[in-house]
């Protein structure tokens, strides 16, 4: 029997605490019922899936490869399959050779996916991310085990590994490897090369705000596994075809524009300027940065005219809420400094739509 104080206010108080306590101990306990059923669960072997948000980047891919080169030690049989095409700039990375487009083979991805009793689902936390994918991953009897460190998560998977506070979700696949699934021995080479290549693409080069130390000292123990840094940032970001650094050449000179009174640029680039500069994905990855790059901006905006839609790029400094207008207005989201969205509407009207929301902001924009 627990004796309580007669004072009512601290009798209260003791209860709040009781309650705090009980409601920390069941979560904790859930937790370790889980983590012992992921460990069964991938204790023989099985066939899995991993995939990851449509067009996918160095976090994508790094996630996607580097917890494929993981299960395959394991004893597994993985497919990783991408929803679209992506970067060039990442077919070197270990285990590329097998990965599977899913727009290239409708008919064999969704037999495989079909037929998988685990899907991993990395960088992403909404099944639309992965277009026609979706619903196919939604029907599936696979059990749902998804990698992520986006705000406002679908209620889709059976497990998660999910850190809004994490800089990368390779930085997620890195702690279950070796938080949960206590398997730091199997942090191979080519499992380290394919995070540090997702670390170090969502981190900025390790610049951005969530790069704590914590995520340098996960670094430094891909390095002793292998990771080859510096030439992991040379096949990253030394590639580009001449054609590409002409496209980006064309973007600073004729297609900045900077709005100071809201301490914003924005860079805007048509459909015909795409075919032009015989742009192919991956080639405006980073384009935008280079808009939030000038002195005493705040807010930096690439919109680009694609076939299907106009796309709109945010990136952000500070506290400002880049993810709120593309959620609010562009049907978007993401990061608080680094988000994105689209529109059905013209690239004219997109431009003019993104102009009028700027005074809503001006005081988070110049304070």
């Amino acid at each position: 029997m627990l004796l309580l104080p007669k004072n009512k206010a601290v009798q209260l108080n003791w209860w709040f605490c009781i309650s705090l306590i009980y409601l920390a101990l069941q979560f904790f306990f859930k937790l370790m019922l889980d983590i012992a059923s992921l460990k069964e669960l991938l204790a023989s072997p099985k066939k899995i899936v991993i995939t990851t948000h449509h067009k996918p980047d160095g976090d994508a891919m790094g996630s996607a490869l580097g917890l494929y080169n993981y299960l395959i030690q394991k004893g597994h049989h993985v497919k990783v399959i991408t929803p679209t095409d992506y970067p060039e700039v990442f077919s070197w990375m270990p285990g590329n050779g097998y990965v599977l487009v899913y727009t290239d083979d409708i008919k064999q991805a969704d037999a495989i996916i079909n037929n998988a009793e685990i899907i991993f689902c990395t960088d992403f936390n909404n099944l639309s991310r992965i277009n026609e994918m979706g619903e196919v991953v939604r029907q599936t009897g696979a059990i749902k085990i998804m990698i992520d460190h986006h705000l406002e998560p679908e209620d889709f998977d059976d497990y998660r590994v999910w850190n809004i506070n994490a800089c990368a979700s390779a930085q997620l696949v890195y702690e279950f490897v070796v938080n949960i699934m206590h398997e730091k021995d199997l942090l191979s080479k080519d499992v380290a090369t394919c995070l540090y290549t997702g670390i170090m693409t969502d981190s900025g080069s390790f610049r951005l705000p969530l790069t704590t130390a914590t995520v340098h000292r996960i670094v430094a123990d891909l390095i002793d596994a292998g990771a080859e840094n510096s030439k992991i940032h040379q096949l990253v970001y030394d590639n580009s075809s001449e054609m590409r650094l002409r496209f980006l050449g064309h973007c600073l000179s004729n297609k900045l524009e900077v709005l100071p009174e809201y301490r914003t640029a924005l860079i805007t680039v048509t459909r015909e300027e795409l075919e032009q500069f015989d742009i192919v994905t991956g080639d405006t990855e980073g384009v935008v940065n280079f808009a939030l790059s000038i002195a005493g901006i705040k807010l930096a905006a690439f919109i680009v005219e694609r076939p299907d839609k106009v796309k709109l790029s945010l990136r952000s400094r500070d506290e400002f809420p880049a993810n709120e207008i593309c959620k609010k207005y562009f049907n978007g989201g993401g990061h608080r400094n680094a988000a994105g969205g689209a529109s059905d509407d013209t690239l004219e009207n997109v431009i003019q739509q993104f102009k009028t929301i700027l005074p809503e902001y001006k005081k988070l924009l110049i304070q």
